[in-house]
């Protein structure tokens, strides 16, 4: 499935196998999960995209042939950081998600709406094998990115998720492993998105138009919704952080300086470390966590990009070629 400008709809097209170049694996891809980024850079809300474009950035594929880390037929994961320099300042620091020349899959690198793909086998992750395909799919950034959002809120114990999609459905259910108490935040009304969270392990969930019954330490905000940020800072307790976990967000509106006063600070989390997937794919495995996924055939990738637009997934969809 093919962008080739964006605000248009994707094409199916047929096109030959790509050849894997030096470093890289040929990879037949079992399942790519559809992401909110990738809706981003279809409407046009993320203005550099490489087209034209196959978006997709959430892989679990097997490898056909290329590189040396793995034999053929290994499974793999491929996430949205594709590509680092490892020589600029970020990567010798250790914080490549910040590399100047950053290369993402599914944005300057074709990803997996296909049926093949190639990826530079370093920033492919191994996959526990206690997930089949399609439930692989969506750890791949909505739990890679939502734990490396959580990790930016330290060990605060009180943690509000507000946008109870793909990616929160996946973090309640760490932090809670992790013995922290979740209240989650649904769109206004959505009575069975606060009964799933509830199921998940949150110990209170309303809209996000509602105070908790506590303070939070930390608010996690997974929609691209900037009035949030503000909605969020009242509801933290002196002290919190409220991390923006997205790509985009809309604008962030005014609000009054004693919102932030008190040593409350605003962060956002950009990208991902190969580390962070390392760490998240081992507690995945020891978990077991309960990934929530609705099965697209890769042709209808419009739809399932139209369905997320629209708020009517439930955890995460996922295109199967």
């Amino acid at each position: 499935m093919v962008l080739h400008e964006q605000r248009t709809p994707l094409r199916l097209e047929e096109r030959p196998p790509p050849e894997p170049g030096p470093g890289q694996v040929l990879l037949r891809v079992r399942a790519c999960a559809v992401c909110r980024t990738d809706l981003h850079i279809v409407d046009g809300e993320l203005t550099r995209p490489k087209l034209p474009l196959i978006p997709g950035h959430q892989i679990v594929a097997t490898v056909e042939q290329g590189g040396e880390r793995f034999a053929p037929g290994a499974r793999v994961g491929v996430g949205w950081l594709g590509w680092t320099d490892n020589t600029c300042r970020f990567c010798r620091e250790g914080r490549e998600n910040l590399c100047d020349n950053a290369r993402f899959t599914g944005y300057d690198l074709d990803g997996g709406y296909a049926e093949y793909a190639v990826a530079d086998e370093r920033y492919c992750f191994l996959l526990p094998d206690s997930y089949d395909d399609l439930h692989a799919a969506p750890l791949l950034c909505a739990g890679l990115i939502g734990y490396r959002t959580l990790r930016l809120a330290g060990d605060a114990q009180r943690i509000g998720l507000y946008g109870f999609g793909s990616a929160a459905h996946l973090i309640a259910q760490v932090a809670a492993h992790q013995g922290r108490r979740v209240f989650a935040f649904t769109r206004p009304g959505d009575a069975g998105g606060q009964l799933f969270a509830r199921e998940l392990g949150a110990v209170w969930a309303g809209g996000s138009d509602e105070k908790p019954p506590e303070e939070l330490d930390a608010a996690l905000i997974f929609a691209p919704v900037g009035a949030l940020i503000p909605a969020a800072l009242r509801a933290t307790t002196k002290g919190g952080t409220v991390v923006a976990g997205g790509i985009h967000m809309s604008d962030i509106p005014s609000f009054p300086y004693e919102l932030l006063w008190g040593e409350r600070s605003v962060r956002s989390v950009a990208n991902l470390t190969r580390r962070d997937g390392e760490e998240f794919l081992l507690i995945a495995g020891q978990t077991k966590l309960r990934v929530e996924a609705q099965r697209f055939p890769l042709e209808e990738a419009n739809a399932a990009l139209e369905a997320l637009r629209k708020g009517r997934v439930r955890g995460a969809a996922v295109l199967v070629p």
